[in-house]
């Protein structure tokens, strides 16, 4: 049975809930707004209401939104990594979640399950590197297009060096119930093929290796995964019977309920108990900018990524108290002095705050909707 009736597509006009927003008097986004080319803003929304027979009904508005237009993906690119991995996991005998693996020489065993978890907790790069070694940037990007999303590009590892590095480290999972080690070995991806779209050229100048570059940085060789492919992977992951089965991931039902579970949990739900992994540490929109516990009856299923002045978020929001539903995906750029990886960005007092505040400014909308 289908749930989702029917999709439209709203441009700009007076009626866009997006426009609503951005018209805000709130300071947090007039800051943006004042000059919003500058901060290369895209915005996706959709309402999510109730046919009279109890159908989903989805509406989908945008601003801004180019996906031959570039910004630097973050972290956001684990989110279809995890997927991609819980599926690896699921179709192949004797392999799940939770068989245990060593990767290269090491002796710790890992996890996919874990993996996933600490993705989704704090974003952690190790965790992410471990499934990319698994997977590799040919398969991921391969089964990414074969479920139709023909513009994201996975190419390399995060934070680490070596981080675009074709060949891969050996994998042996220990099924347990089996005799014989499953081994993946002798891994090599293809070279990156650089991107051709608008933007891949940013700011005036950039530091590499300590030294001042007085050019713009090219981003064309790194990871892309364009605002409307996440908005639309969050859809199939929350609802998978609105695509064709062509374009569904061969998740099981227990692996795509546990990834939504660790999408939405915090990092003190998830093991992380330090005061630094505050409930908003990893969730920008509504709480990004406080550091208070969040409301028990607000759920948000997301990932964010930040790096290089670019913050990006993509959520799933639930208030199960007022029956409000709605997904949200934005991005900005926050790079005034437009030096890339000099570490000096608007983080904290301008890209967090603003997407804070958008997404309670769509919040607020929802819940005079429900009124």
């Amino acid at each position: 049975m289908k749930y989702w009736v029917f999709i439209a597509v709203i441009f700009a006009s007076c009626s866009n809930p997006i426009e609503t927003s951005l018209s805000s008097k709130n300071e947090l986004i007039k800051t943006v707004v004042s000059d919003i080319k500058k901060h290369e803003v895209q915005i996706l929304y959709t309402q999510i209401d109730t046919s009279n027979t109890g159908e989903m009904v989805f509406t989908d508005y945008e601003y801004n939104v180019d996906s031959n237009q570039y910004f630097y993906p973050a972290s956001t690119v684990k989110f279809p990594v995890a997927l991609l991995a819980a599926e690896f996991m699921d179709v192949r005998e004797n392999l799940h979640l939770d068989t245990p693996y060593i990767i290269g020489d090491g002796d710790n065993l890992h996890t996919v399950s874990d993996d996933i978890r600490q993705i989704f907790a704090v974003s952690d790069n190790d965790s992410y590197n471990r499934l990319y070694e698994i997977l590799g940037r040919d398969y991921i990007n391969n089964r990414l297009r074969e479920k139709g999303l023909n513009n994201t590009r996975v190419a390399h590892r995060l934070s680490t060096q070596n981080a675009d590095k074709a060949s891969r480290s050996n994998i042996q999972f220990f099924p347990g119930y089996t005799e014989d080690v499953i081994e993946l070995k002798n891994q090599t991806d293809s070279d990156i093929t650089p991107i051709t779209i608008e933007g891949t050229d940013k700011g005036k100048g950039y530091i590499e290796d300590g030294v001042f570059e007085e050019s713009p940085m090219n981003f064309s060789k790194k990871n892309y995964f364009p605002l409307k492919e996440q908005h639309v992977l969050i859809k199939k992951l929350i609802a998978p019977e609105v695509f064709p089965a062509a374009e569904r991931f061969d998740l099981s039902e227990e692996s795509r309920t546990r990834l939504l579970s660790s999408m939405k949990a915090l990092p003190r739900e998830s093991k992380y108990t330090s005061p630094a992994y505050y409930d908003s540490y990893v969730k920008f929109f509504i709480y990004g900018d406080s550091k208070n516990p969040m409301p028990s009856n607000i759920k948000i299923y997301n990932k964010v990524g930040y790096a290089y002045g670019t913050l990006t978020e993509t959520a799933y929001i639930v208030d199960t108290e007022n029956d409000i539903r709605f997904i949200l995906s934005a991005t900005i750029l926050v790079n005034e002095n437009a030096i890339f990886n000099d570490d000096t960005y608007e983080y904290e007092n301008i890209g967090i705050p603003f997407l804070a505040q958008l997404g309670r400014e769509f919040y607020k909308q929802e819940k005079e909707r429900r009124e």
